[in-house]
């Protein structure tokens, strides 16, 4: 028995016509070399722009501009000419703040309305630095101070009034925990998004309360009971790292209410792009590029830092616009995904029903 004739395959195509350029690339398209190949241009832009971030605000910093206290007793001539040097070795960086006495001046200084305390005597000048209001600034202070007192033929005298605690000795430990509380707030959100997306959006937000209070709770013990690197107030360095974790959690559940599987981009731009080199925990805001030391305070990471930095080393005079800043991102971000959520890619009315069992 022969085997049967058989017809040649038709062509690709309709009436066996190659296919289209628009029609290969509504296939790529549709195809996960797409996604694929856009994540390899914006990874390796991500790179860029994330090391000249952090190149640009940290590698070189310059001072912009210091607020300095000067106590306005009467002294010899001599303190004229010694501002006057400060403000020549420093760029004309300095920005004066006149009190009457000592004790006002402590008190702005307590306030970090000023980062350091000029008073002239008979003996010379003494130079009242703070290190916890960041330690390169501090240093920047003592060291041209004593190089203008050596031009000047003046005796100076420069303390450290307000010090970073042994464990912390540049000022970076707090920096590091409040880069922790965000980027695994963040991740958090992400793995959410990825092993639990049937969650329902009160469940979501409980969720990140959730990790949130645990994961601060767990840094805080990391740094303080276990490495004893910083002296933490604890229960309000726990709350900052626990709100902290939460606004970060819930900004990048915003963005993925909004734009879906790129929700990333915007996130780590306002995060960590942005955020983090801006938020003066690594470098103080007078030393940062201007732009960068005002919008830092209006970002969650900023004003972590601040709220952190406060609670550390200025404990009775703990501000309220770092918790304002935190507490508007993260309404912001909560509202969004709510009157959006049917956007959001998870929730179980999203996720594919059981075929119905025939009866």
């Amino acid at each position: 028995m022969s085997a049967p004739d058989l017809e040649p395959a038709a062509p690709h195509g309709t009436h066996g016509r190659p296919p289209t350029r628009a029609e290969k690339w509504t296939a790529y398209k549709e195809s996960p070399y797409f996604p694929a190949t856009v994540l390899v241009f914006i990874l390796a832009a991500a790179a860029g722009l994330f090391a000249g971030s952090y190149t640009y605000a940290m590698a070189n910093p310059t001072p912009h501009r210091i607020p300095v206290a000067v106590v306005s007793r009467p002294a010899p001539e001599g303190a004229k000419a010694f501002v006057a040097g400060m403000d020549k070795a420093l760029d004309a960086s300095l920005d004066i703040h006149v009190f009457a006495t000592r004790a006002k001046a402590r008190e702005a200084l307590d306030e970090q309305e000023v980062f350091a305390i000029m008073r002239a005597g008979d003996r010379g000048v003494s130079l009242d630095v703070a290190g916890a209001s960041g330690a390169a600034v501090a240093q920047l202070l003592a060291e041209s101070a004593v190089k203008v007192g050596a031009e000047l033929k003046e005796p100076v005298v420069v303390r450290d009034i307000k010090p970073l605690q042994r464990g912390d000795p540049r000022g970076l430990a707090l920096f590091y925990i409040s880069l922790a509380a965000v980027i695994v707030g963040f991740v958090g959100a992400i793995q959410l998004s990825v092993h639990a997306r049937e969650l329902i959006p009160l469940e979501r937000i409980a969720f990140t309360v959730g990790y949130s209070l645990l994961g601060g709770f767990v840094i805080a013990a990391v740094v303080d009971w276990w490495l004893g690197a910083v002296d933490l107030p604890f229960f309000e360095s726990w709350m900052i790292l626990a709100f902290t974790m939460f606004t970060s959690g819930m900004v990048f559940t915003m963005f993925n209410t909004l734009m879906g599987r790129w929700a990333m981009l915007p996130t780590w731009g306002v995060m960590v792009l942005l955020g983090n080199p801006s938020s003066g925990g690594a470098v103080s805001w007078p030393l940062l590029p201007s732009v960068l030391g005002h919008i830092g305070r209006w970002l969650p990471p900023g004003a972590s830092v601040n709220a952190q930095h406060t609670a550390v080393y200025y404990q009775g005079h703990q501000r309220i616009f770092p918790y304002l800043v935190l507490g508007a991102w993260a309404v912001v971000s909560c509202t969004v995904f709510w009157v959006w959520r049917h956007r959001h890619p998870g929730g179980r009315d999203h996720m594919p029903q059981h075929a119905a069992t025939a009866t």
